[in-house]
Order: structure tokens, then sequence, then C-alpha cells
């Protein structure tokens, strides 16, 4: 016999392990502990088996293998005492788990030890089958569990419903097998046979929709009976929490409940009264209540319809909101982001509670009430909540500033009830938190600015104001000096006064000190230097008087170590020095950005309409055609943080048009900037679809020179408005397509000629929420041409509005778009819109007809774009 095994006891093996100082005698321990049981396991010692089969579960919980002990918890096992049952249940249950496969060996056991007769080894092999039971042993042993559910001894009861819990999870279709005894279970008047048979009842319901309809036709009543009679017992000291007869009870019952009634109506109505009960008669000053309160109110949110429940559901929130428990506020305001959806209004009367959780001291319930706001806020109460939160800004803490500065943001922008007003409230963030705020939030506030001419010149003096308590707020500084340039003469001329206003003095030198301020406290920013050097530009021709000053602040920049912009102040100094009869006319203000268009884009959709004629100017935003040859100053005017020099590509161009990277980063900086060529093959291209980029209407307007390339990239798309006055002319050839001669699907294959008259439909294009069918027919003695009717289909139930259908195409082809029959599409397939389409074929009989499509269209007040690619038109077209 091993005399270390034998002397040394389970407490001093596990003294002696905490008195290690280091891993490496930690180990040193455990190893000289696992040898002594080796050779105890190898001797066959059974006076020693329950000592070592305790150290090595010890062993084991340390992390340290223990696989040489398994064989002695099956031996253990199949013992006959119940010591030694007890200790191998023990080790099984800690060392094996379902995926060991000697667990198989010891299902007979387990299987005799169910039917032992004594009631102790019963519990034992129900606890060990409870906790690593496998699919393959719930099969097994199934029958003898169910038997146990009707065992004369509560324990008994209860630990069967245990393990029936684990048998269904693993093997569902065993459910129906234990409707019967579940059901009976919830007869017990045992607390704890009670609680694992509610249990029971709530798991076979998420498994089986047999065992939930029986319940609900069968149990309702009955669970309702047990709970009110537990609502109503008198005090039952075993059963006591906090002066509340068995929580634990009430809150299982209560889950199950919610189970039941959720989509069922006459089950709901049923537990109406006793749901009302407990949410009015549970005492709410102990954790205990507390705890009961917040499943009922869980409960009254999830079955069917009743008013007058859901707003004592919401008020008992409200009240939750009113505590000083931390953890009860927060499960409040999670289950008040549901109830929103429920009943708005019930959760708008504790608007006031909501918004001093805002200002709370804990970051977690700061978060969840900042996203309650949002979720509250509508037309009629944006003002008040939105003027709440920006005081808050003043005095929040910098780390909540930014996730407070986005959310009131994103609130100013979704429902500003005017401009004025959201000019205002966007000049307060800006000034309070101008650095969290995103370069898109910048951009839209300079769009709404072009889009409201009688406020520019407030709009410019506001910022004027806000510059000079908060010029370190960077992006205060970039909107700031973009107004001033464009608006500067209405600045110091205070024109455009509003009735609100108070009149300023400022003079032309004034608003120049300003932008040079702003250009020496941001040297290390491109974009505000860049923007600023603009800004100086249009202001020498608005300023003739401080012209020379000006010129002197941009030759400083001259030797800016970024090209960018010593770049711009070599062309900015030679305009006003060598070009002063042309300056005027390159410093004009900016074109109207269109809100809508830009608003499209930001969501990733495409322009409404794009032109389809040979040789037609690009157009802006707002409908207003620009030269090729546009001033270099309105094109750089609103430069992005990543702004590229200026190409004679218009790849820019191509990029802000279908959201393709362009940008020299992206190409490799020893590379020149390739045409729009490559665009137009990744937009063509078969299998991937064009990356999307989040570029912003301003991008586009930073980029450099427009070419003849980007002209024609708007010739290769056909796309008309349904309101167009007349059909679109053919889609011509442009320089951008000429390497487009070989596009098809994969190698030039020669494709049969076919005369027959007729071609089968086909279903262009399917998502979840459109459809598109293609039917198609020929001119007779024209094979080149073919027309196509297309018919469009919404799947969804929302009807889609604006609805615009575009499509691009090779150069060996050419496509004409006649108007379509509507630009509404009404709801789950109930009509739908026709276009017509005819395509030629230059390469008829060589080459198969291939095209990509965008589809823009509304639903509820959001843009839309889905896209595809077109190549499974039938042979011979």
């Amino acid at each position: 016999m091993n005399p270390f095994s034998s002397g040394t006891r389970l407490r001093d093996m596990i003294r002696s392990i905490r008195a290690c100082k280091t891993a490496a005698e930690e180990r040193a321990v455990v190893r000289k502990e696992c040898a002594s049981i080796r050779a105890s396991i190898s001797e066959n010692d059974q006076d020693y088996i329950h000592r070592n089969l305790a150290k090595l579960m010890f062993i084991h919980m340390l992390g340290y293998p223990t696989h040489f002990g398994q064989m002695e918890c099956l031996k253990s096992i199949a013992s006959p005492g119940f010591p030694e049952k007890r200790i191998g249940y023990l080790g099984l249950m800690l060392l094996l788990d379902e995926r060991q496969e000697v667990l198989m060996l010891v299902t007979n056991s387990i299987k005799q030890d169910l039917n032992h007769t004594n009631q102790y080894i019963v519990g034992l092999a129900l606890c060990a089958l409870g906790n690593i039971c496998s699919a393959e042993m719930a099969r097994d042993l199934a029958p003898e569990v169910e038997r146990l559910l009707q065992f004369r001894d509560p324990n008994i009861r209860k630990k069967a419903a245990l393990c029936t819990i684990r048998i269904i999870k693993k093997v569902p279709d065993l459910a129906e097998n234990f409707i019967n005894p579940a059901a009976a279970l919830l007869k017990e008047k045992h607390h704890g046979v009670l609680l694992t048979g509610v249990q029971l009842c709530t798991d076979m319901c998420k498994v089986s929709t047999e065992a939930l309809e029986y319940f609900r036709k069968k149990c309702i009543d009955g669970l309702v009976k047990v709970l009110r009679d537990l609502a109503n017992s008198p005090y039952a000291p075993e059963y006591d929490v906090s002066g509340i007869a068995d929580p634990f009870l009430h809150i299982r019952l209560l889950r199950l409940l919610h189970v039941l009634g959720q989509g069922d109506a006459d089950a709901s109505d049923a537990m109406n009264d006793i749901l009302a009960q407990v949410a009015t008669k549970t005492e709410s000053n102990k954790n205990a209540g507390n705890a009961i309160l917040y499943e009922c109110v869980a409960t009254i949110m999830s079955i069917e319809d009743n008013g007058g429940l859901r707003v004592l559901a919401v008020n008992i929130l409200g009240k939750f909101l009113s505590g000083r428990d931390n953890n009860i506020r927060y499960v409040a305001l999670n289950m008040l982001m549901r109830a929103i959806s429920l009943d708005s209004q019930a959760v708008q009367r504790h608007r006031a509670t909501i918004l001093e959780c805002v200002k709370d001291a804990d970051a977690s319930i700061r978060k969840r009430a900042l996203e309650l706001v949002y979720l509250l806020i509508n037309e009629s109460n944006v003002k008040s909540l939105t003027k709440e939160l920006v005081d808050y800004l003043e005095v929040s803490d910098p780390e909540f500033k930014g996730d407070l500065t986005a959310k009131i943001c994103s609130i100013v922008e979704k429902f500003s009830p005017e401009k004025k007003w959201y000019i205002d409230q966007m000049v307060k963030v800006l000034s309070e938190a101008g650095n969290y705020v995103k370069d898109e939030v910048w951009h839209a506030l300079i769009v709404v600015i072009t889009n409201a001419p009688t406020l520019h010149g407030y709009a410019v003096r506001a910022l004027f104001k806000a510059l000079q308590t908060a010029g370190e707020q960077e992006t205060l500084v970039r909107v700031a000096v973009w107004c001033i340039g464009e608006y500067g003469e209405m600045l110091v001329g205070n024109a455009g006064m509003l009735d609100v206003e108070d009149p300023i003095t400022v003079t032309e030198a004034d608003a120049v000190d300003v932008v040079e301020a702003a250009s020496r406290r941001h040297t290390l920013d491109l974009t505000t230097q860049a923007m600023c050097l603009i800004a100086l530009l249009k202001l020498s021709s608005r300023f003739p008087s401080c012209s020379k000053r000006i010129n002197d602040i941009i030759l400083h920049q001259k030797g800016s170590l970024v090209l960018e912009l010593q770049q711009r102040a070599i062309e900015f100094n030679s305009i006003i020095e060598k070009h002063e009869k042309i300056r005027s006319a390159l410093v004009e203000r900016m074109p109207v950005l269109d809100e809508a268009t830009y608003s499209g884009r930001r969501a990733g959709s495409m322009p409404a309409a794009l032109s389809t004629s040979q040789g037609a100017l690009p157009k802006m935003p707002n409908g207003v055609a620009k030269p090729t040859s546009a001033p270099l100053v309105d094109l750089l005017d609103l430069s992005s943080d990543d702004t590229p020099a200026a190409s004679s590509s218009g790849g820019d161009f191509l990029q802000d048009l279908i959201g393709i990277d362009l940008s020299p980063a992206s190409q490799g900086t020893n590379q020149t900037q390739k045409s729009g060529t490559d665009a137009l093959l990744d937009l063509l291209s078969i299998g991937t679809p064009p990356a999307q980029t989040s570029s912003s209407m301003l991008d586009m307007l930073s980029s450099g020179q427009q070419s003849k390339s980007s002209v024609d990239m708007f010739d290769t798309l056909a796309s008309l408005s349904p309101h167009a006055a007349q059909a679109s002319s053919p889609v011509t050839s442009s320089s951008a397509m000429d390497l487009l001669d070989g596009f098809g699907p994969g190698p030039s294959v020669p494709v049969a000629e076919t005369n027959g008259a007729t071609y089968p439909s086909v279903t262009a294009f399917e998502s979840s929420s459109l459809k598109i069918t293609f039917n198609f027919s020929k001119e007779a003695g024209n094979q080149q041409t073919t027309a196509i009717e297309a018919q469009f289909v919404n799947k969804s139930p929302d009807i889609y509005s604006n609805f615009v259908f575009q499509a691009a195409v090779p150069k060996f082809l050419q496509l004409n778009l006649d108007p379509a029959s509507t630009n509404i599409l009404p709801a789950s397939g109930n009509g739908s819109i026709t276009q017509k389409l005819r395509v030629s074929n230059s390469q008829h009989g060589k080459k198969s007809l291939v095209m990509r499509i965008r589809i823009n269209y509304k639903v509820n007040g959001k843009d839309v774009l889905e896209e595809g690619q077109i190549s499974n038109f039938p042979r011979g077209l």
C-alpha cells in the first residue's frame, strides 16, 4: 500500500497546494498527489477510494487533467453501498460530461439505480442524469424518469421533474410523453415539486406546440387559482422571503402565464384579473417584491392587448425609475423600450423621469435612458426634449458627449419643424461638442443653410458669434468659415436681419481676422486649412479693400509641407495677382444643393434621374447644368478629410455618382489615377456588385476638374422619371466605353441565331421585397432590336413611392427606356408598374444581352436602393 496516499488527507493536500508561492510549486505538489493516486488505483486500494476521488475532483477544479480517475467513478457507482455511490456520482458529474464516450458505460448502472428500492440512491441517479444526460441516455432512460414523476416521495418527484427538463432539451420529440405527468405536477401542494413542475411545463411549451396547446386548454384556470392562492396566502415561515410568500414560485408561475398568454386572446383574458391583483397588491419596498412586479410587467407586455393593464405596468416601471437601486432602474429602462412600441402615450407620461435618468451618475443608465429618449421624441415634443438634451450637453462628462451629441444631431435632423430651429440647435451643438460631430452632420448643416436663402444672413451671423466663444471646436470652425466665405458681405452689411436678431457690427477686416485666426489655430488639420484658404480667396473678391492682406495670408502657405495646401496657395495667389478679371466668376456662390438628393445619397441611393442624351451636360443636384470647365474654386470648395489632388479623369465625379472608391489611396500613391473606364468595368462586371461608399454630396464638390470621361459616364446610364415629358433618346457610345467591346458573361462564345417569334419570360430580379419580370418580343425583320416589357411587383405589405428604374449596358448594346406607367407601386402584389425598354445588340449572334440595374423607391419616408445584374436573358436576343 502506498504510504503517501494513505497518509495524506484531502485537507492536507488542499493546505499544501494553497501554501505554494509559485505555479511551479503547485504543479509539483499536484504531480506528486496524482502519482500517489495512480499508485493507489493500480493496487486496487478500496480503503481510500473516497479520498482519492475527492482529491481528483479538487485537482480537476484547479484545471489539471484527471481522466485517469474516470473509471474509478464508474466502479464506485457500481458498488452496492450508498456512500460509494454518492462519491461515484459526484465524481461522474464533475469529471465527465456528455461528450465523453466513457459515459455510455454507466447507462446501465443509472438505470438500475433508478429502479432501486432505496429512494436516496434513486435521488443520486436522477441528480446525475439531470446534469450529464446525453441524447442517447435520454432515449434509453426516459421511461424510468416518466415513472418517477409519480413517485410517492415529493423529493423524488422534484428531482425527476428537473431531470425531465434536461431530457426534453436534449430530445424535444420526447416531450409528448411527459405532457400528462407534467400537468399533474401543477396540482401539487408541495412548493418544491410545484416549482419544478411549473418550470418543466414552461420548457415543454417552448419545444412542443402540442404541449403548449394542451396547457392552454387544460391548465390556465388551475394556474390562475394557484397564483391567487399564493398571493393571498397567510404568513408561512418556511416559504417567507421579506414578508412575501415564496417569490420564486410567484415568478415561475408568471413566466408560465407569459408563455401561455402570448398570441392567445382567450388565455390572456383568463389571466387579466390575477395579473392586475399581483401588480397592485405586491409590495415594492423589498427586492423580492420588485422581482415579482418586474415579471408581472413582462407578462402584461407580452400577452394580448389590454390597455388598462399596460398603463398599470408602465406606471410600475415609472415607479422603478424613481427608486434608488440602479439595477432596478436599468431593467425598468429596458422594459420601457419594449413598452414604447405597445403604448407610447403611457410611456410619454414618465418623460421627465426618463430625462433625469439621462443625467444619472451611472454610465449604463445614462446610455440606456438616452436611447429611450430618442424613441420617445416626435414632432410634438421635439423642441422641449431637444432643449433639455442640449442644456445637459454643456455639463455632461467628456466620455458621454460622443453618444449624446450623435443622438441630438439625429433628433434635430429627423424631427426639425423648421430650418431656423434646425440651424439654432446645430450651432449650439457645434459650439458645445463640435469635435464629436461626424462629417456627414456638418455637411448636412451646410446643405440646409444653402437651401434657406432667407436665413443666409442669420446663419452666418450666428456662426460668427459662436466662433468668438468656441473657436476650439473644429467642426464649428469649418461650417463658420464656409459660411463667411459664401456670405461674408451679408455678415458685414447685416443683410437679411430677422425680427429676433440684434444687429452686430462686423467690419471686413473682422471677417478676415476670424478666418485667419482659424487657419492658424487649426494648423494640423488639412480640411480646415483648405477651407480657410478657399474662404479667403472668396473674401478677396467680396472685400476688395482686404485683397492685398488676404494675398499675404495665402502666401504663407506656399511653403507648406502639405502638398495640397502648397498647391492651393500657389493657384489662389495666381488668381488674385494675375486673373483679376475672371476672379469674380471663379468665386461666385456655390449652387444650391438639393436636400432630397443629398439625403438619398446618404442612404446609399443614386440621384433620381440621369441624363440619357448624347453630349448632355452633367446635372448638379439642384438641376443646374454646369460646364465641364467649372471653376476650380467651386469644384474644390468643400474639401473632405482625404481630399485628392485634382485629376483630369473625373474619377471622383464617378465615385460620387455610382459609389465606387477611386481615391488615390485605393489605387496606390505612385499610380496615375485612372479614368472612368475602370469604374464602369466594375459597375457592369459579372459577379460581385460594386462596392458602396459613404461619400456625401459634399465629397462630389471636392473632386478635381470634370473631364469628358465623367460626362460620358452619364450617357451610359439610362433612367427616366415616370413624369418625364418625352421618351429618352438612344444611349450612345462614349470614349469611356471603348474598352467594353469584349464585355459579356465570360469569353465571347458565338450564340446561335434564333428565328422563333416568341421568347420565354424570365424573372430578371427578385429580392425579399421586389420582383421584376421581363417579357420579350422582336420586330419582324429586325433581329438586333429586342423590345422588353418590365413588370415590377411589390411583395411587401408597404406601398412604394417615387419608384425609379435605372439600367446600364456595355458599348455593344444600345438601350432606350420609355416612361413607366406610374411611380407608385402597390403593396402585397395588388398591382404592378410596367415599363418598356428597347435594346439593340450590335453583336447579335455573337454576344448575349447583359444589363446592370438599380431601383430606387421610398418606403415609409425612407429611401431604399436595390441593385443587381441580369445575365439570364434567353439565348438568341
